[in-house]
Formats: C-alpha cells, structure tokens, sequence
C-alpha cells in the first residue's frame, strides 16, 4: 500500500502501473519497430488487440508476480511478432499461413456480388466506403478491395499502375 486510505492507494496503484506498463510498451517498440503496431496484415491486428489488453490488465495489478507476468507476455507478443514478421519475409509457405488475400469486392466499375457474399461484406457497406473515399462516379472506380486487415481501399480517379492489384484475389 502507498497511502492508506484506499481510494487513494487504488488511484495512485493504477496510475504509477499504468504509467510504468506505457513505457514498458513504448520500450519494446522502440527495440523491435515501428511496424509493431502497423496494422498490415490480421496478424498484426491481433498483437494491437492483445496489447491493448494486457496493458489494462497491468494497470490492475495486484502483485508485482502478476505484474511481470503481464510484462513478460508483451514482451513475448512483440517476440512473436518479430520472428514471425521475419519468417513471413523468408517463406512464402510462413506468409500465405499467416496472412490472408486481398480480394476484389469491385472491379472497373462493376461490383462484384459474388465476391460480396463470400467476404460477408454489404453493398451498404461498400457503397458507405466508396462515399468515403469520394468515389462520385462508379465507372471511375478502378478496385475497391478488401484488404488483409479487414479496411476497403477504393482505387479510383486516372491511371493506375497493374502492379497496384498485384496479389489480389479475383474470388
């Protein structure tokens, strides 16, 4: 106990282990890398997910056991991350286990329904994005894809180069 009021203790406990836990994470970032948090592929989206968790769950701690329990696994998570970054470079096998395809859901102006069903994604839904991106005119719309993290990117306006769709999935 800090205090002994405990309110006091309790507010001072989650702001000290709060504030230690961010550095802790800011720590490990700056040794593995920017891309710790990029969001490119779901494996990514996972480790940002999970981080969030277990910083919250640092903030909690009860006992310094539980405290560098929760430490360890983040440190583990960006461990994880980083091997598997690597070997996602190194194999093709490792990238196609852990990441998924793009696929078109809209092509040269004509959305593709069945692409639609099988992503489980709304024409409401992709009509909401193309407004997003200011995509006025549907025959303008070169792709609208639905990327490895879950977002849609609307590819419209003049030329595009082909190496843009490189590895997206027709479905």
């Amino acid at each position: 106990m800090i205090f002994d009021n405990t309110i006091l203790d309790a507010i001072a406990r989650g702001g000290f282990l709060s504030v230690f836990a961010l550095c802790w994470v800011i720590l490990l970032v700056r040794i593995v890398g920017l891309r710790s948090f990029s969001k490119m592929t779901n494996f990514d989206f996972v480790m940002t997910v999970a981080m969030g968790s277990l910083l919250a769950g640092a903030s909690q701690a009860s006992e310094w056991t539980g405290l560098a329990q929760i430490l360890a696994a983040m440190a583990s998570l960006f461990a994880v991350q980083f091997v598997a970054s690597i070997l996602r470079q190194r194999s093709q096998m490792v990238a196609n286990l852990l990441e998924n395809t793009p696929v078109f859901l809209m092509r040269d102006g004509v959305i593709l329904y069945d692409a639609l069903r099988a992503t489980r994604v709304s024409e409401s839904d992709l009509i909401a994005k193309l407004r997003n991106a200011n995509a006025l005119d549907l025959s303008t719309v070169h792709a609208a894809i639905l990327e490895t993290t879950g977002d849609v990117s609307v590819l419209h306006g003049g030329k595009m180069d082909q190496i843009i769709l490189k590895d997206v999935a027709a479905n």
